[in-house]
């Protein structure tokens, strides 16, 4: 694998580099707006350079099956969308037809889908045909998690870093005979991939760079699938319920987020500056702190994860959705009080 995590690595070094003197023409330029206040115009290349250095290193390696070519394919399909939406903002609608459609091409070719979660409670709960809707629901709402939390420098990219690692921590569990090669390998290529974007973006390897939806939808892509396969494939190695806390604050802050929309009487699709990272700069944080702050509470939650392993998927969907809804009316009301603060401050400055 070292010859080809170093080709992946130069491949999306080079893409990096190549790619940022034709953004412009691409049309792949983020310029500030009332949401985005970054400082200038940067290029949206990251998603790209990310999957061109993965996909060479792929082709290189070239052990796969039938299941892994076919999400690299479909992942192509991602990436292209998230590079038109980034070029022409494209509508929620458009977005979710062509990912509904590259999930249900995934099922139909592969047969993998989420038909089971397990043990739980005593029970053997076996989804049937409903697993498919189930499927492509799970698919679209992560690949849009990480779409959500691509809000400031190397949070996407660092939580992508932090799931990958907890798969391959799930996974070191059982013997190598048992694990499907095909999947892990994609997401350590992945992973390398990522690595030198991290540093582009954070701004220690030349002008920044972001990720755009081409790299953030693909990425939730990869990690939705990756994780059905590992679970859901011939030889599982992970349970169902091991899957949430790879995920757990992405799925937590969208599930958040959503609701409080919701509430609001809002569309949960449309964007606004309410996710868990807005929430702590908003708070007194700065960019660089609020990154640590929420990689090291997305490593605690994947270490509880981890050692909820043993008590089995029963207790481990209990312990997850009760996290959740504390999560959920937790952020809820701390957007309330930063909103209720920030509303009385204007009206005092009006007077």
């Amino acid at each position: 694998m070292i010859p080809i995590c170093t080709v992946t690595l130069f491949i999306t070094v080079l893409a990096i580099a190549a790619l940022r003197k034709f953004a412009e023409q691409l049309g792949l330029i983020d310029r500030p707006s009332g949401r985005k206040q970054h400082i200038g115009s940067v290029p949206l290349i990251g998603g790209l350079s990310i999957f061109l250095g993965l996909s060479v290193g792929a082709i290189c390696y070239g052990h796969f099956g039938h299941f892994s070519w076919m999400l690299l394919g479909t992942a192509a399909v991602m990436v292209f969308l998230g590079a038109l939406d980034d070029r022409n903002d494209l509508s929620v609608r458009s977005r979710l037809v062509v990912q509904a459609a590259a999930i249900l091409t995934m099922i139909a070719t592969t047969g993998i889908y989420v038909h089971r979660l397990g043990h739980v409670l005593g029970i053997e709960l076996e989804l049937g045909w409903l697993g498919i809707p189930l499927t492509v629901i799970a698919v679209i709402g992560l690949l849009n998690a990480f779409n959500m939390m691509d809000g400031i420098d190397g949070l996407a990219g660092g939580l992508g870093l932090m799931s990958i690692g907890s798969i391959l921590l799930f996974n070191s569990q059982v013997g190598d005979h048992a694990k499907p090669q095909g999947v892990v390998t994609i997401v350590t290529l992945l992973a390398v991939a990522i690595l030198p974007f991290m540093l582009a973006n954070l701004g220690m390897f030349g002008r920044k760079i972001f990720m755009g939806d081409a790299g953030s939808m693909v990425l939730g892509y990869l990690l939705a699938w990756t994780l059905i396969e590992l679970s859901q494939g011939s030889q599982p190695t992970l349970s169902s319920s091991d899957v949430l806390w790879c995920v757990a604050l992405p799925v937590f802050d969208t599930f958040a987020v959503m609701y409080r929309r919701m509430r609001e009487g809002k569309s949960p699709f449309k964007p606004d500056r309410g996710h868990i990272h807005h929430i702590l700069m908003r708070a007194g944080l700065g960019p660089r702190s609020t990154l640590v702050a929420l990689l090291v509470l997305s490593g605690g939650l994947i270490l509880l994860g981890h050692l909820m392993h043993r008590l089995g998927p029963g207790a481990n969907f209990i312990v997850f959705g009760g996290m959740t809804v504390v999560y959920t009316i937790t952020m809820a009301r701390i957007w309330n009080m930063q909103t209720d603060r920030a509303s009385l401050a204007a009206v005092r400055r009006a007077n």
